[in-house]
């Protein structure tokens, strides 16, 4: 089948037009975390989720804010607490009187774009609650199923510092994130910005909503036709089987990895590269994109081992010798 690249282009050029505006939104309020934002975009675009990894102040629950303030779209805040119940966020069923029933009372879960603000503070059947509806955009209420809005996003936030009254996240809960985000410190020049901007005790800005949920639907629908070459798709395979056999690719790294990157990984890096393409206003995938947006996929599907940590060395360290010694296409 011959597929016309020029053609995809043209579509992902019409219908990107939003991402100049969508950007300069985000930014009347962000200073400086360009990264983090066309990440954020990658996932929504890809109906993928995010983790967002920082230490207190950098703007990670604002970022999510106003995120959600520039898109048309339902919005809930979810702030994890050690005594927050799976019903306080999928709901539950209560029990009528008048006609001795039961009625569902749909939880805050039910929004476009959720915000777990600091979910390593809450149990484990309240994280596990998540594991559904971000893998099946579905809840289970009693003996009822319910749909999630479409688009449905969690961004979930947490703290790498704090560890007294947190509960690590469980490897399965993880792997359903599409793109885990490290935020790091602004540099100088922006942290001047960001005085500048915020240095007032009710700082106000006018973030506009300019695009619907609709939008982003029919966003993901052009890039499902973003071309991808098998030489590529094979690259990518190539990626994320090194990660479980790094030996077949010459690397001698296997005593430093305990458990290597799922099939769910090959999904999401093929999925947010073609989504990078989107971005970038191409109709095709290049072996540069999967190389962008791949630390962010696999940093934290790729689980090291006690020896990697007596050596201090990290999942990205794992992942950039990959990348390192893989042949590209």
């Amino acid at each position: 089948m011959t597929v016309d690249v020029q053609e995809i282009t043209a579509k992902v050029k019409a219908q990107a037009s939003f991402i100049d505006g969508l950007m300069g939104q985000w930014e009347k309020v962000i200073v400086g975390q360009r990264y983090m934002l066309e990440r954020l975009l990658v996932a929504m675009l890809s109906n993928g989720h995010v983790l967002l990894e920082g230490v207190p102040g950098l703007a990670k629950t604002l970022t999510v804010t106003t995120m959600a303030q520039a898109i048309k779209a339902t919005f809930a805040r979810l702030q994890f607490t050690p005594d927050l119940l799976p019903a306080d966020l999928i709901g539950t069923q209560i029990y009528r009187p008048s006609d001795s029933s039961f009625f569902v009372n749909k939880g805050p879960i039910f929004a476009n774009i959720i915000l777990a603000d600091e979910i390593n503070r809450a149990p484990a059947k309240v994280q596990s609650a998540l594991l559904e509806a971000m893998q099946e955009h579905q809840v289970s209420i009693g003996s009822e199923t319910f749909k999630l809005p479409d688009p449905f996003m969690v961004l979930a936030t947490q703290n790498p510092i704090e560890q007294e009254g947190t509960y690590p996240l469980p490897e399965a809960q993880v792997d359903r994130f599409m793109l885990k985000l490290k935020v790091t410190y602004p540099d100088k020049v922006q942290e001047r910005l960001i005085l500048d901007r915020m240095g007032s005790t009710n700082p106000k800005f006018d973030v506009k909503a300019i695009i619907s949920p609709e939008d982003i639907i029919a966003a993901r629908a052009v890039i499902d036709e973003i071309y991808i070459d098998d030489a590529i798709k094979d690259y990518i395979v190539n990626i994320i089987d090194a990660t479980r056999n790094p030996a077949d690719y010459g690397l001698d790294i296997a005593p430093l990895i305990s458990y290597g990157a799922s099939p769910r990984a090959t999904i999401a890096l093929t999925l947010a590269a073609k989504a990078w393409a989107f971005i970038q206003q191409r109709g095709y995938v290049t072996p540069q994109d999967v190389k962008t947006i791949g630390m962010d996929v696999l940093r934290h599907r790729v689980i090291v081992s006690y020896e990697a940590e007596a050596e201090e060395k990290t999942s990205e360290d794992i992942i950039q010798t990959i990348f390192d010694n893989i042949e590209v296409p």
